[in-house]
Formats: C-alpha cells, structure tokens, sequence
C-alpha cells in the first residue's frame, strides 16, 4: 500500500517558489544598482591616474593640481636653463602658443639632474624663462626627473612608456584621456615632424 504523501511536504513548495522568487528579485536589484552606480565611478576617473599629482609653480610656489589640464593633450618637458637645448624654450612656446587653441597645453619641470645645468633657485629660473624667451607656459619647481628621488609623474611617464629621461629637454606626449602615447630625447626639436604629426593626431582626437 503506498504512503499518502505528508501534508507538510505539499506546503514547502510554495514556500520554496516564493523564495527562489525572492532571491531572484534580490539579484535584480543588485544588478540595476551595479549598473547606476557605474557612471559614478567613471566619473571619479575623470582625472586620469598619470595626472593624480599635485606640484608647486615655479613662479610662486602656490600647489597646483596637474588635474586641472584633465582632457588637455599635454606635452611634458623636463627643462634646464644652462643646457646645449635650452633654445627649445622658443619651439616649445610656439607649440603653447600655436596649438593651445585646440588643447595642447606644454608643461615644464626644471631639473638639475643632467650635468647640473639648472643650478638657480625657483626666482632666478623663473627669471631666466620668462625675460630671456617669454615663456608663459606652466612651469614647475625644480625637481628630479630620474633615479630614486624622480618627481611622481616622471616615475608614471617614465613606466608607462618604458623610457625615464636621459638628459635635459627629454619630451612626453600625454593623449586627452592620460594615455602616454609618444616619448622623444631632448635632441628632438619642439618642431621636429615626427613630433607635430604625433600631436596632431592626439589633438585630433576627442
């Protein structure tokens, strides 16, 4: 004679719907919650990881956050005053000039690490820029661009294109979205072809 099936176990079926019901809904909402949330962090990343830095101005000292040239292309120099490639202080003012208009914006980090040829303090550099080539672009405090004591951006530009600064004037190309996209050695003119074609393209780009 078979046995009659227990009343209980009739009832814990629907139990069993309601929540497997339950736990689908639950996994629902987190995922409509995952998906909301995502422009928030996008948002947060606005200011790419490489621009995450903040450095004194050389002209007063006052700290400036790198983020606010966030979306720019930005071509970043490491400068001396008493070096074979000084002059490139007029290109590298033109470019500022010539190209700001569609986002470039150059960026110059004095630096005494190459035979010592950026002896002066934050005056006299300053000084020295600004009356012997009119440079307007920003430039920042003295500081080192290689070895243990490199400035934070030079150590991030240096890893992501594989290539830290080997002398005086050495040249980033930084894409709108913080993309390190180009390196040049200081020999390479502001100007040089390959450089100009390389901006460009970033420019371009949006």
């Amino acid at each position: 004679m078979p046995l009659a099936r227990r009343p209980e176990t009739r009832r814990a079926w629907p139990m069993c719907a309601a929540a497997l019901l339950l736990f689908v809904q639950c996994a629902m909402v987190q995922r409509v919650h995952a998906q909301t949330a995502a422009p928030v962090s996008a948002a947060s990343l606005a200011c790419p990881a490489v621009l995450q830095h903040r450095f004194n101005r050389l002209q007063d000292g006052v700290p400036q956050d790198l983020c606010q040239f966030a979306g720019k292309v930005l071509l970043v120099v490491n400068t001396a005053s008493y070096c074979g490639f000084t002059n490139q202080y007029e290109g590298l003012e033109r470019l500022n000039g010539q190209l700001g208009a569609r986002g470039l914006v150059v960026l110059g980090f004095p630096s005494n690490d190459f035979g010592q040829q950026e002896p002066g303090n934050a005056k006299q550099i300053a000084d020295f820029c600004f009356n012997t080539y009119a440079v307007r672009f920003p430039m920042f405090a003295k500081s080192s661009v290689v070895g243990k004591d490199a400035n934070p951006l030079f150590l991030a530009l240096a890893r992501a294109s594989g290539k830290a600064p080997g002398w005086n004037f050495h040249k980033y190309v930084v894409d709108r979205r913080g993309r390190v996209v180009g390196g040049f050695a200081g020999e390479v003119q502001p100007e040089a072809p390959a450089l100009l074609a390389l901006l460009n393209k970033a420019l371009a780009e949006k």
